[in-house]
C-alpha cells in the first residue's frame, strides 16, 4: 500500500516571517525528533505516512510535486494545483490564517485546517493572569516603580466582577473556566451565540454594544476576519464602563489601538494588556511603548517551547486518522469566513 506523502515546511528566522526571532524559530520548528516523538503516540497512523521535513523553499517544488499533505505556517500560493497536483489538505501550524487571506488561491478539493486547540491551556492561564493584573492595578503599579513613586493602590477580591470575552473559542473558553473558578460573572460574544458551560450569558456580535457597558474587563480573543476588523473601535471603546480594562490576545486589527491609547491617557480606562501587534515586532518608535497604564507582551500569551509543536503534531496525526477512516477533518477553515 502506497504511503501518504507529507511535506513539512519550516521557516528559518527572518524579519519577514513569523516568528521573527531565533527563539521563535526553536519554538515553532517541526524537527525530526519532535515528529518521531509524536509518531510514537499514533503508531497505526504513522506507519502509513512518509514525511519529508524541509526548510523554507529549499526543496518545496520537488517535494510538493508528489505530496498529499502539507504542514506549514505559510506557503507560495500561486498555481498551487499545478505545483502540487496530489495535494488533499494543508495543516496550518497556527490558529490564525489571515496572512493567507483571501483564500481564493485554495484549489478545489483541498481542505485547509488550523491548529485551533493547541493554545488553550497556556492562553487560559495568561488570560487569568491578565485579568488579575488589571484588577490589582499592576499597570499603574509598574509605572510607579519606573518613576520611583510610592503609592499604595488597593484592590478588593475579584469575585463578583464581570468579564466579557469577545470570541469564546478554545482560548476564550479556557479563560472563562478560570474566571468562573474565582467567582467572576462571565459574559461572552461568539458568532454563533451558542451556550457555553462557563459563560453566564452568551450573545452574538450584534449585541456587543449592549454588553460592553457591563464589563469590568474585556478579553479579546477573536481572529482577524472581515467581520472582526476594527470590531472594538473608538465608539465601542467609549461604551466601556469607566475604569474598565481591556486585554487583547487575538489580533491587533480587531482593536483600535489609537483610540485605546486616548482612553487610557484620559483615565476613562484603567489599564490594558496587549499581546498582539501590527507589525510585529512592534517598532521602537511606536507610541504604545510609552503609553501609561499599558502593558505590552511580545505575542507570548498562547505559545510555549515545550508543548506547542507536540500539540500541533498531535492535531495533525488525529486528523490523519480521520482522513484514513474517510471521516471529516477537524479544525477546517471556512474560506468565506477567513477562520
Amino acid at each position: 500500500m502506497a504511503k501518504i506523502k507529507v511535506h513539512i515546511k519550516n521557516n528559518h528566522a527572518s524579519p519577514d516571517t513569523f516568528p521573527p526571532t531565533l527563539e521563535g524559530e526553536a519554538v515553532f520548528t517541526v524537527t525530526r525528533e519532535r515528529y518521531e516523538a509524536a509518531a510514537t503516540r499514533f503508531p497505526g497512523v504513522a506507519d502509513r505516512i512518509e514525511a519529508f521535513i524541509d526548510w523554507d523553499l529549499d526543496n518545496f517544488a520537488k517535494s510538493m510535486a508528489t505530496a498529499d499533505v502539507l504542514i506549514t505556517w505559510d506557503l507560495p500560493t500561486a498555481n498551487l494545483r499545478e505545483v502540487a497536483p496530489n495535494l488533499k489538505w494543508i495543516q496550518i501550524t497556527g490558529a490564525g490564517v489571515e496572512h493567507l487571506c483571501p483564500l481564493d488561491w485554495l484549489p478545489e478539493g483541498v481542505t485547509l485546517v488550523n491548529n485551533k486547540g493547541a493554545h488553550a491551556a497556556k492562553a487560559g492561564e495568561f488570560g487569568l493572569m491578565a485579568v488579575l493584573m488589571l484588577h490589582t492595578k499592576m499597570p499603574a503599579v509598574l509605572a510607579n516603580q519606573r518613576k520611583a513613586h510610592w503609592e499604595s493602590l488597593y484592590a478588593t477580591p475579584v469575585a463578583g466582577r464581570t468579564l466579557l470575552i469577545v470570541g469564546v473559542g478554545n482560548i476564550g473558553g479556557a479563560v472563562a473556566k478560570h474566571a468562573k473558578a474565582l467567582g467572576l460573572r462571565v459574559l461572552g460574544v461568539s458568532r454563533h451565540g451558542h451556550a457555553h458551560p462557563n459563560v453566564d450569558r452568551m450573545v452574538t456580535p450584534d449585541r456587543l454594544d449592549a454588553v460592553l457597558p457591563e464589563a469590568d474587563f474585556v478579553f479579546v480573543s477573536t481572529p482577524a476576519t472581515p467581520e472582526t476588523r476594527n470590531l472594538i473601535d473608538r465608539r465601542r471603546l467609549a461604551l466601556m464602563k469607566p475604569g474598565a480594562g481591556l486585554i487583547n490576545v487575538g489580533r491587533a486589527a480587531v482593536v483600535d489601538y489609537d483610540a485605546l491609547r486616548e482612553g487610557l491617557a484620559a483615565g476613562r480606562l484603567s489599564g490594558a494588556i496587549l499581546d498582539v501587534f501590527d507589525p510585529e515586532p512592534l517598532p521602537p518608535d511606536s507610541p504604545l511603548w510609552q503609553t501609561e497604564n499599558l502593558l505590552l507582551t511580545p505575542h507570548i500569551s498562547a505559545d510555549d517551547g515545550d508543548s506547542y509543536v507536540p500539540l500541533t503534531l498531535d492535531l495533525f496525526f488525529a486528523n490523519m486518522r480521520r482522513y484514513l477512516a474517510g471521516e471529516p477533518l477537524a479544525n477546517v477553515v471556512r474560506p468565506e469566513l477567513g477562520y
